[in-house]
């Protein structure tokens, strides 16, 4: 869904804002959307807003509560598994043919992208959680480079959009697996340039739902 022309600018500018509070847990579960306070906290009109919130609801991000107003989606159990399974099934497939098509370029993304993502690791495992969010996005980029030359944009899109969805729960969670999540990281950097996409998806399914059982062990979503 895109904006409309002349919501260019400020109006693509508080969308993201907003949708990235949502994704990182900043604007929590549950929480009403009041136009009068989100035009203070983005800058952007009241119409301009309708819009957004609207455009978020149909990324099932915000929900709209008919004449109440818009409030951020909720989370639960089963959302989890059911976003957690979706995002095995697309991640697997863009391997797939992001390890048969991918040049020694992808090859390049791949390895610096897991570079940086190590390098933030190592700063979590040492108790440092002043970067979490800034982990998440090397998270982000790192799975982002390895289906990166699977050559279907809808493909790459689909996934992000779900992808996203996934690490809101891990936001809310703050769920940092450690050595194991750092070790599967490798793991599929090396598939990947072995180009196993088989060996990968195995090591993908297994590092995404031991992401949903430890974000359920904390307890913050019910």
């Amino acid at each position: 869904m895109q904006m409309s022309p002349q919501l260019h600018g400020i109006g693509e500018s508080a969308y993201r804002r907003i949708r990235t509070d949502i994704v990182f847990g900043r604007l929590a579960p549950g929480r009403k959307l009041k136009l009068e306070r989100l035009k203070s906290d983005y800058g952007a009109s009241v119409s301009t807003l309708r819009e957004i919130l609207n455009r978020l609801s149909s990324e099932r991000l915000v929900v709209a509560e008919g004449q109440k107003g818009f409030e951020v989606a909720p989370v639960s159990i089963a959302n989890l598994r059911e976003i957690a399974s979706l995002r095995q099934l697309l991640e697997c497939r863009a391997l797939e043919q992001s390890f048969r098509a991918g040049d020694m370029e992808w090859e390049g993304r791949v390895v610096a992208a897991h570079y940086r993502l190590a390098s933030m690791e190592k700063l979590m495992a040492s108790g440092d959680r002043s970067h979490t969010e800034e982990w998440k996005q090397y998270d982000w980029q790192f799975h982002q480079a390895l289906i990166s030359a699977c050559g279907s944009k809808m493909l790459i899109d689909t996934h992000a959009s779900v992808f996203d969805k996934y690490l809101r729960y891990q936001m809310i969670a703050l769920s940092y697996r450690g050595d194991i999540a750092s070790e599967e990281h490798r793991l599929l950097m090396e598939c990947a340039l072995q180009r196993d996409s088989a060996r990968a998806c195995e090591v993908l399914t297994r590092h995404v739902a031991g992401g949903v059982e430890h974000a359920l062990a904390t307890g913050t979503i019910t």
